[in-house]
């Protein structure tokens, strides 16, 4: 009996091990099932591209200018005002608040092998219900004097983004690294509700505890801009610029539209505008990028105009045209231009976009990365 077992056992493992050798083979030496399972891949993504076409072509008389509501500088800074007040209710934008604590030279084995890399400093911003953010701040040693924040997604901590953040080093910029609410290293804390208990573990939950005093948007931005203070005081940066991926290319997005100490920013993959996440559930999103009080104020349009406007302002957004996660194809072709002239009559700014065609990941490609770095150098 235990000798059939063993038997079974070790079959077992001997299919698993030649399966996967053999997947390896096709997908390396092009020999058959390749033509196969490759003629299926081609189908799947091109019947994906025709879905998106026929969406974009649904917009296609869509009157985009008509639903953009800043024409003015005076539009603009209305309606950052506006956000602020939605956002931190009876506060202004927190300019004067300070992190809970910072750890200088903390020890992260995580990043033992970064190179160009002084010291790492934790940041601790403490909020509203318990919630708390932490983030490190990367240090160069050979430093150009300008700072990079780098806000990963939706998937978990920073560390995912270890190789940009190494990039970025190696070029001599310092790095500010935040991830998700809740997300990460960030806590996710009990709360005591009317109606009972409830453990905030994703972002969907926040929504019960938004209030006439309290908008849980603030956990997505406050810790940038009490991190930003901390810096602000502490260091002597000439610039600062902004990139994210996914939720943090959502981020990128809303804090830059809110705080003009961000030169330049860099969101990838991180939004569409309302009318091309309807009847796309890839574009949906969370709770925060789909909540009707925020977008009533400042659409994703009008919040593009406020991450770019501005004296040696500019909002850079990429996509990856065969993104699987979300916001794949050519949709922004449809706002594009709209924002472009809606920057030039304003006066002050820049809006581009650049289509990653050759990435097929939910990710910040080498060829992105080369560019993100090309444009803040010129």
């Amino acid at each position: 009996m235990i000798t059939h077992k063993k038997f079974l056992i070790g079959l077992f493992i001997i299919t698993i091990v030649f399966s996967f050798s053999y997947g390896i083979a096709v997908g390396s030496f092009k020999f058959q099932p390749y033509g196969i399972f490759n003629s299926v891949y081609d189908q799947f993504v091109t019947n994906n591209h025709e879905k998106q076409n026929n969406i974009i072509s649904s917009y296609s008389k869509l009157n985009v200018t008509s639903l953009i509501h800043i024409h003015s500088q005076t539009d603009v800074l209305d309606k950052r005002m506006q956000l602020i007040q939605y956002i931190w209710k009876q506060n202004n934008f927190p300019y004067d608040k300070m992190p809970s604590n910072i750890e200088n030279n903390t020890k992260d084995e995580r990043y033992s092998d970064l190179q160009n890399i002084a010291r790492i400093n934790k940041i601790t911003t403490s909020m509203d219900y318990g919630v708390k953010s932490y983030s490190y701040l990367f240090l160069a040693d050979k430093s150009n004097n300008k700072l990079i924040i780098y806000h990963q997604g939706h998937d978990g901590d920073f560390v995912m983004g270890k190789n940009t953040i190494q990039s970025f080093l190696e070029k001599g910029y310092s790095v500010l690294a935040f991830s998700m609410p809740l997300t990460g290293m960030n806590n996710q804390p009990t709360v005591n509700l009317s109606f009972g208990n409830l453990k905030l573990t994703t972002h969907d939950d926040l929504m019960f505890i938004e209030s006439d005093i309290l908008s849980p948007i603030k956990f997505f931005v406050e810790p940038i801009a009490v991190s930003l203070n901390y810096v602000d005081k502490e260091f002597h940066f000439d610039s600062y610029y902004m990139t994210g991926i996914s939720g943090g290319g959502w981020t990128t997005v809303l804090y830059s539209a809110l705080d003009t100490r961000i030169e330049k920013s860099y969101p990838v993959a991180g939004s569409v505008p309302m009318y091309l996440r309807f009847n796309n559930p890839k574009n949906m999103g969370d709770y925060e990028q789909i909540l009707p009080e925020l977008y009533k104020i400042a659409d994703y349009l009008d919040l593009y105009i406020m991450a770019s406007y501005g004296e040696n302002r500019e909002q850079l957004q990429i996509f990856n045209k065969y993104d699987p996660c979300c916001f794949s194809g050519t949709g922004y072709t449809t706002y594009e231009n709209e924002i472009k002239k809606s920057i030039s009559d304003l006066g002050k700014g820049k809006f581009e976009v650049f289509l990653d065609i050759n990435n097929e990941k939910h990710s910040i490609s080498e060829q992105s990365l080369a560019i993100i770095l090309k444009n803040i150098e010129n």
